[in-house]
């Protein structure tokens, strides 16, 4: 389900969200109950299955496909939908190609887009339902509400899954001051990142659909998952020891291999070389400190690279004194002292939080 807001379909899926002219004319054939077979692209491949019909070439607007659909035959568009090519058109695809439909319109417009890889839009006039058909993939467009419904569901799951990682990453704080954090934790919590990413997905996957009715439930999930991601970048630039991918490509292949029902820590694990197995996964770790350092004020990320590089772990920065600070290039005194005091006033923060 999920490829289907990917790539063309997605932008088709775009051009038909509520609000735009393409689906305020559909919705006038719908109220009309005249039903309607729309293709949008004119390639060669369709050509050669077209006949007959007239050729306009005119301005896209709801009215004229709205007054176009009364006619029995199909109406050809160019690619973006913008202009009506053919009106009245008769299609004629391979009888022999594969289709699972039982009325003719539908039945043209799945083997329509199956012969030419083009979008074909079937209005339905007794079940009044939209279906778009492009290649292999088939797809109803619904209703408002209940898209609206789904997202809202998911908003509140999404909250949840929210205020828990929070407290994990909380956690995960408090035990980096330590020293004391394992394999274990470190992979829950970028587990637990993932499936609010992965639900924030399905929301995005909403809002596409919504159309111009989707805004506050955008709103709303850039306010839930804000900084998220850029969390689990961090937790990643800490303790992954694969050097020949970046934090954004092993995120980027963990969220697109993640399967909620089989992966686990040990899966994480590997992607980011912390182990193989379920017993590597209680081996302490240490963070490098790229995440407690990113959440300083006023200390720009070269001058957090160069602490890295000189120390080498958290636990280093923090026991360093503010003459050893002070001789990392684009660190003085003044700064020196600003992050000595920031890291303590951190740490003193994160232990009441977890004790709260």
């Amino acid at each position: 389900m999920d490829e289907i807001y990917k790539g063309n379909f997605r932008r088709y899926l775009e051009m038909l969200a509520p609000g735009t002219v393409f689906r305020i004319g559909i919705e006038n054939v719908l109220q009309a109950n005249t039903g309607a077979l729309i293709v949008v692209g004119d390639s060669p491949e369709l050509m050669k299955i077209s006949s007959g019909g007239f050729y306009i070439n005119c301005e896209f607007t709801p009215a004229r496909l709205y007054e176009l659909a009364k006619m029995d035959g199909a109406i050809i568009m160019d690619r973006d939908a913008s202009r009506i090519l053919i009106a009245n058109a008769q299609l004629d695809p391979d009888p022999n190609l594969p289709s699972n439909e039982t009325g003719i319109r539908h039945r043209i417009a799945e083997r329509v887009a199956l012969q030419t890889g083009e979008l074909v839009v079937a209005v339905s006039q007794r079940r009044r339902v939209v279906t778009l058909y492009q290649g292999n993939t088939t797809f109803r467009l619904r209703d408002l509400a209940s898209i609206l419904v789904k997202a809202n569901q998911a908003l509140q799951t999404l909250e949840k899954y929210k205020n828990v990682l929070v407290r994990e990453l909380q956690r995960l704080g408090g035990l980096e001051f330590e020293d004391m954090v394992t394999a274990s934790e470190v992979c829950e919590v970028i587990r637990r990142s993932i499936k609010v990413l992965k639900i924030a997905q399905e929301i995005e996957n909403y809002i596409v659909e919504l159309g111009t009715e989707g805004r506050l439930v955008k709103m709303q999930l850039d306010e839930i998952i804000a900084n998220v991601e850029k969390e689990a970048l961090l937790i990643i630039q800490d303790y992954s020891n694969t050097g020949d991918k970046s934090p954004e490509e092993l995120l980027d292949n963990m969220i697109r291999t993640f399967d909620e029902d089989v992966s686990d820590a040990v899966f994480i694990a590997k992607l980011l070389s912390l182990g193989t197995t379920s017993s590597h996964l209680e081996q302490q770790v240490s963070a490098r400190g790229y995440r407690m350092l990113q959440k300083l004020p006023r200390i720009p990320s070269p001058v957090i690279d160069n602490l890295v590089e000189r120390f080498g772990l958290l636990s280093h920065i923090l026991r360093a004194s503010i003459e050893e600070l002070d001789e990392v290039e684009g660190i003085g005194e003044v700064r020196a002292r600003s992050i000595k005091n920031g890291l303590k006033r951190m740490q003193e923060q994160l232990l009441l939080e977890y004790m709260v």
